[in-house]
């Protein structure tokens, strides 16, 4: 269903959910009354409803990325990024993966608590936590819940080994607790980067920080000794791939040590709303960047093949990645992405070590 565009919102759609069998269609310029308490009745204001998961600890086995476990503060995301991979998982609760994603918001506001049950469990095997897995933890209402913080002191108070990957420089508000984590070597933090542009990223990430303010934040926790890097993602052909030898500079220059990038992502709904933002914000490049995502996914949109998701296939995917490793070679971002350690995780409280558990110590 297409729907008046709102001020601050990447999507331009609310497509119908796959897994329901009724739409409801509003007369006329009718809105949901729920959503009425914006600036004007284009500016939706965003909802939070709780999240009552009783297991916050997701595994996967996915041989497409680098970590089998990870931790959800929150389902959706109030960023906007109109190419946002995880859109489609809104569908599986009821809603649709356009506007809701962005303005119906999971909490999960006993995820500390279910994070220490998880880690004091016997069966608990330390190893490194993706902090997140699917949205980002650090999105604006992060600022006021501090779910993501709470969890992370419980993890440092464990001290069992995270990732962070966001693409707000709200991360740097938990420096201390990152240090406390990356003086037992059980810390790194990866800021995404998809454009130095700040008319585009307006466009493409609204609620997202400014790439200055990620870059500053990349500057503050190598500074503070916490292991950063950057990922460059997604790289959209023909819309921001030029950009990438003077993000990894800009990235270096600021004291990260290492660098990844994805091709973009387009499943389910995703394409639909991302051809739509396309054809609204760029229409005089919307034609050959959608060829070029073609070229790269085998004649398609999108290509889930494990193996060929993350980074294409093709000789425009092949120039791609040869573009990134010279970059990165160039400005001193090829060093391997270092592993987090476990020997030091510990149960508060007991006498349960890591040491116990893992023989070298070490989880990539």
């Amino acid at each position: 269903m297409t729907t008046p565009q709102r001020r601050g919102r990447g999507a331009g759609l609310d497509p119908a959910n796959r897994f329901t069998h009724i739409e409801i269609a509003p007369d006329g310029d009718e809105l949901d009354h729920a959503f009425r308490a914006g600036d004007d009745e284009n500016d939706a204001p965003t909802r939070y409803l709780r999240d009552t998961s009783r297991r916050i600890i997701s595994t996967n086995d996915s041989p497409d990325i680098g970590f089998d476990a990870s931790l959800n503060p929150y389902r959706g995301c109030e960023h906007g990024c109109s190419y946002c991979y995880a859109r489609p998982t809104h569908e599986y609760l009821g809603l649709s993966a356009g506007l809701d994603f962005e303005r119906v918001i999971m909490v999960k506001e006993d995820a500390p608590e279910l994070l220490a049950a998880e880690l004091a469990k016997a069966s608990w095997r330390p190893r490194t936590l993706a902090l997140s897995g699917v949205t980002d933890p650090y999105q604006p209402v992060e600022r006021r819940l501090e779910i993501t913080r709470r969890c992370l002191q419980v993890l440092a108070a464990h001290r069992n080994p995270v990732a962070v990957i966001t693409k707000n420089a709200l991360v740097t508000r938990d420096v201390d607790v990152l240090q406390e984590l990356a003086a037992f070597g059980a810390a790194s933090v990866t800021l995404s980067i998809t454009t130095l542009d700040e008319e585009l990223r307006r466009v493409l990430e609204p609620r997202t920080s400014t790439a200055a303010r990620r870059l500053a934040g990349v500057r503050t926790l190598a500074q503070a000794g916490v292991s950063v890097g950057v990922n460059v993602a997604p790289i959209i052909p023909g819309l921001n791939d030029h950009e990438v030898p003077a993000i990894l500079e800009a990235a270096a220059a600021a004291g990260a040590t290492r660098a990844s990038y994805t091709l973009l992502r387009l499943p389910g709904a995703v394409a639909e709303i991302f051809t739509e933002w396309l054809r609204r914000h760029r229409p005089e490049r919307a034609d050959r960047v959608l060829a070029r995502i073609r070229d790269a996914r085998g004649g398609r949109l999108n290509d889930a093949r494990f193996g060929h998701r993350m980074h294409g296939s093709g000789p425009y995917a092949d120039s791609t990645a040869q573009l990134f490793r010279l970059g990165c070679a160039r400005v001193g971002l090829a060093a391997p992405w270092p592993p987090l350690e476990t020997r030091h995780f510990r149960v508060p409280g007991t006498t349960r070590q890591g040491g116990l558990f893992d023989g070298d110590g070490a989880a990539g």
